[in-house]
């Protein structure tokens, strides 16, 4: 039990002190109540050391206290972080950072602005034509048979795609093509919660067009084909290419829908041996009647599931009533379109994600040295080494990109214990720890927070 002389204020007393008054008009009454609780309980437990002198000594102590812990609160929501984990499209970083055009028109559009109002006639518009055009003019220039509609991410994308084209019946999908992505992205839960049934397809390592016929003769209404993304079987294997799928549908008169995954305006290469990925438009021209990829991978703009395929089937997706409930709100309309529209310009080296994939190495290199250089008189071990980056964001399986990463090791602390210590700042940093060393891989670091990575390792490493 404390001491009386120990014994905090009453909270009436703390809250009428002069310097609460300004934590009470920045942080509100409630929580400004819970902090110096917090305080008084710290006291109580003697974590906090009572000072020389009365009552009022006390309380303004209290006082202090919560309003450091107040003003050391994290902001609310996500925090901004800097990306030294060499993977370009990090999902739990929230994978594309947009491009500054695209941040400034979220800006524009966070007040009124016209997302469905048509300004010319004064009635109301809709707000997919904000990015409608501008998506048929980067993915399917001068292809009037095709439609683009775009949603909230890929799954509402194909969840959208599988309720319009099978309406409640069999859909044929692959079992080797079944995939769970990520925490919780599973294609046959999509797929039940479309009120579609999973009809099962050939084996995980071995699909052939006979299998996909006989899903048609018992009765499927669509056929979906899944890219990969994160992964592959190799081996003994088969799968029946769009290409060679395409007839059979045609044939039946069912719908082929193709997840993507990921989609860019041009054929990607992203290494490690890895075939471009094709475009949108390479699958429909491969015999897909509805294609579905993400707007926040590859194409480096926000999140957004985007469908491009036969204008009748996209229309109807349109008037589907679950696309109002899984349509845009307008910052993340304005972001993408800003985004599209950057790549029409021919100013695609605008957008980070292309940024950074086409930045030399002999330039990550550069940086990494200079870093190196500036830390070496503060007393810290590090050194500039070769590193490989990744695409990331399931847009491709084996994707190495080569890059510069500075190497930082500490007698005082653990490569594991300085990546926590890197994570626990007001500005955060993500690394990655390889053995005894940590790695900051400055391909996804931009130039110009470099400063902002330099002291932020003289901190960690210096505690």
């Amino acid at each position: 039990m404390a001491r009386p002389s120990t014994l905090p204020p009453a909270l009436d007393a703390l809250l009428s002190h002069p310097a609460a008054r300004p934590l009470l008009a920045r942080h509100g009454r409630e929580r400004l109540k819970e902090g110096l609780r917090a305080s008084a309980d710290r006291l109580r437990r003697g974590e906090l050391s009572a000072p020389d002198g009365g009552r009022e000594e006390l309380t303004a102590l209290l006082v202090e206290e919560t309003a450091r812990r107040l003003e050391a609160r994290p902001p609310a929501g996500p925090r901004r972080v800097l990306n030294a984990t060499g993977v370009l499209l990090h999902t739990n970083l929230g994978r594309a950072p947009l491009a500054e055009a695209a941040r400034e028109a979220v800006q524009a559009a966070a007040g009124y602005c016209a997302l469905e109002l048509d300004l010319s006639t004064g009635e109301r518009g809709r707000r997919s034509d904000h990015v409608r055009g501008l998506l048929l003019a980067l993915f399917a220039p001068g292809r009037e048979d095709l439609d683009a509609l775009s949603v909230t991410n890929t799954a509402a994308a194909l969840l959208l795609a599988l309720d319009t084209a099978a309406n409640g019946r069999p859909v044929a999908v692959s079992r080797g093509e079944l995939v769970a992505i990520g925490g919780d992205f599973r294609v046959p839960s999509i797929l039940a919660r479309s009120g579609a049934s999973l009809l099962e397809v050939g084996t995980t390592n071995r699909t052939t067009l006979e299998d996909y016929r006989e899903a048609l003769d018992a009765g499927a209404a669509a056929v979906l084909k899944v890219h990969p993304s994160n992964y592959r079987i190799v081996g003994f294997t088969e799968e029946v290419p769009l290409p060679g799928l395409s007839p059979l549908c045609r044939e039946r008169g069912v719908p082929l829908l193709f997840d993507a995954g990921t989609a860019a305006p041009v054929r990607l290469a992203l290494g490690g041996g890895q075939p471009p990925l094709p475009t949108p438009l390479d699958a429909v021209d491969s015999g897909a009647d509805l294609v579905c990829f993400s707007g926040d991978k590859t194409l480096g703009g926000p999140q957004a599931g985007i469908l491009l395929g036969r204008s009748d089937l996209v229309r109807r997706a349109g008037r589907n009533p679950l696309a109002r409930a899984l349509r845009m709100d307008k910052l993340a309309l304005a972001a993408l379109a800003a985004t599209l529209d950057l790549h029409l310009s021919g100013r695609g080296e605008e957008v980070p994600f292309f940024r950074m994939l086409a930045t030399p190495a002999s330039e990550l290199q550069t940086r990494a040295r200079t870093l190196v250089s500036r830390l070496a008189p503060e007393g810290v071990a590090a050194e500039a080494v070769p590193s490989e980056a990744t695409a990331g964001g399931g847009s491709g399986a084996g994707s190495a990109i080569p890059s510069w990463a500075v190497a930082v090791t500490s007698p005082r602390l653990s490569a594991t214990a300085l990546a926590g210590a890197l994570r626990s700042r007001r500005l955060p940093v993500l690394a990655r720890v390889a053995g005894d060393r940590l790695l900051l891989d400055l391909r996804t670091v931009d130039p110009s927070e470099d400063g902002e990575l330099l002291d932020a390792l003289l901190e960690a490493v210096r505690g």
